[in-house]
């Protein structure tokens, strides 16, 4: 069983435990995401909560808190611990984790508004774990609270595979007053959860809950969540989704030029805090994923293995919308590899102009999908900046990531990124994007006029296609020609490597060409001007091979 929070420091006790903290969301869930990928599941647990109640220095007004703990037969239990939040009033930073083995403790705190909860084990660990939430605990006087585990009902989420194999799942709660928001969390690796409500309703609305389960099939593995908002914590949840109600949702690894090894596949609801499931997947290969469209968005990711010498090369596709009955599949690490700009509303520019600099980050080898690597697999990089046709500089380093300083006269710039694919040898490719433009320098950072070219042609899980078809291979433009239109575009191919070209005709957005014979590769060239006269000319050397 394991207790989660948004800290990495060790408490020194195993088992679950329940945490309540006010940190921001984005922290705790990198944390939850890491542990997760990590493979951190059982006999861990974290705590940021420090022992006493800590109060401001003004000194308010304080009150005693006794809190008395019953087990499931309604004796007094030490088998418990118990953690007290402040949420808003003179206690809002106050917090206390107080412990008696008589099953009755005392803590004397600042008059405010608290969440509470504990969590109760009995001495038989098979009978499961009881978790008591209080999100209303209003420290106006001395006051008295029962945490009493015959009050709890049970978390029955079962997926319809009988024979499925429970792994872990996690309960969080959030507790909202006044603008602040606490929370507090339970993981368990092994079944038997018990929760119920404690005390008073809540404001309508300011209790959030989220419970998800995780759990291993022979076909297909399950992730099913949900999500509740209302005045009060959870007093048990039945659910027994059927298999039409769920949706499906695909991962697949690639293993382009042949190689194999095994990557890793999670999966993790996209709001909310958790821990998600993460599996092996040898390679080539698919995990298959049934899901509950109630818990809302879904998140992805994929490692591939690691190459010597270079961390393993992780991607991920987030945020994404599910639905029952449908299927939803992501392909990672496969050709074609190339230049992608990122277009989800509000995105970071992927180039820059601030004053007389002018900065670039440009993922030049996002695999087919677009997902963006974080360990690409190169063997050199080069960037380079011409103003008016004088070099003013070149960098190498990562894959279309550079910086440059300039002038601030207006002028006519072109900018050249390149990569070697894989091992640098010929065979391996070689992608090259040249932008030209005109840029000055600007009161506030600009966005460059930059656009990309797309490529997603038929591909095998090995990277490559059928020798001698006929393919119509998808042809989408990115950036700032998706913006403001489209002038012209030509897409050329070559079966030699790139010595020589063909202009092959683009017609509703997909460009007709014949592959070449088998064991042959095919290289594509992307030629393009916008309406406002900023042009790309973007080659992939050896972009996909032919069987």
């Amino acid at each position: 069983m394991l207790g989660m929070n948004d800290s990495s420091t060790p408490h020194p006790t195993a088992g679950p435990t329940n945490t309540g903290t006010g940190t921001s969301r984005p922290a705790r869930r990198t944390l939850l995401r890491a542990l997760a990928l990590a493979g951190v599941v059982a006999g861990t647990s974290l705590s940021a909560l420090p022992p006493v109640a800590t109060a401001s220095a003004a000194a308010p007004e304080t009150y005693t808190l006794t809190i008395r703990h019953l087990d499931r037969a309604g004796t007094a239990t030490g088998g418990y611990r118990t953690n007290v939040t402040g949420i808003s009033g003179p206690g809002a930073e106050a917090s206390a984790s107080p412990y008696d083995a008589s099953g009755t403790v005392t803590v004397r705190l600042p008059k405010g508004r608290y969440l509470l909860d504990s969590t109760l084990n009995g001495a038989d660990a098979a009978a499961g774990t009881d978790w008591i939430v209080q999100p209303r605990l209003d420290l106006d006087h001395d006051m008295s609270v029962t945490v009493d585990a015959r009050t709890t009902a049970p978390v029955d989420v079962r997926p319809p595979d009988s024979g499925a194999r429970y792994l872990h799942s996690m309960a969080f709660v959030e507790a909202t007053h006044e603008g602040t928001t606490r929370s507090a969390n339970i993981m368990m690796s092994s079944a038997g959860l018990r929760v119920a409500h404690l005390g008073p309703s809540a404001e309508s609305g300011s209790v959030k809950e989220w419970i998800d389960t995780y759990w291993s099939g022979a076909r297909a593995d399950y992730a099913l969540g949900y999500t509740f908002t209302s005045a009060r914590a959870l007093t048990g949840l039945v659910r027994h989704p059927a298999a039409a109600s769920l949706a499906t949702v695909k991962v697949r690894g690639a293993a382009p030029g042949g190689a194999a090894g095994t990557g890793f596949v999670d999966i993790q609801p996209s709001a909310g805090p958790t821990v998600g499931l993460v599996q092996p997947l040898p390679l080539p290969g698919t995990a298959t994923f049934l899901v509950t469209p109630e818990r809302g968005r879904w998140d992805v990711g994929y490692a591939g293995p690691a190459a010597p010498d270079t961390p393993p090369n992780r991607y991920a596709a987030n945020d994404f919308a599910v639905r029952a009955g449908a299927t939803t599949t992501h392909t990672f690490d496969n050709a074609v590899f190339g230049p992608a700009l990122d277009q989800a509303p509000g995105a970071r520019p992927a180039a820059v102009r601030d004053g007389d600099t002018l900065s670039v980050d440009v993922p030049l080898l996002a695999d087919g999908e677009g997902h963006v690597p974080s360990a690409p697999r190169f063997h050199g990089a080069t960037t380079t900046l011409h103003r008016d046709g004088v070099l003013v500089g070149t960098r190498q380093g990562e894959p279309g990531r550079a910086a440059f300083t300039t002038t601030p006269g207006r002028a006519a710039y072109r900018l050249t990124a390149t990569a070697a694919r894989g091992d640098g040898t010929p065979a391996s490719g070689r992608v090259t994007a040249s932008w030209t433009f005109t840029s000055a320098a600007a009161p506030r950072p600009a966005a460059l006029p930059l656009s990309t070219v797309r490529f997603a042609p038929a591909l095998d899980l090995d990277g490559t296609a059928p020798a001698g078809a006929l393919v119509r291979v998808p042809v989408t433009v990115q950036g700032e020609a998706a913006r403001t239109g489209v002038r012209s575009l030509a897409v050329s191919m070559s079966a030699d490597g790139g010595a020589t070209w063909t202009r092959v005709p683009v017609t509703d957005g997909r460009a007709g060409f014949r592959n070449p014979g088998p064991g042959g590769t095919v290289s594509l060239r992307a030629e393009l001007t916008d309406t406002e006269g900023n042009t790309l000319t973007q080659t992939q050397t050896h972009a996909y091979r032919t069987r």
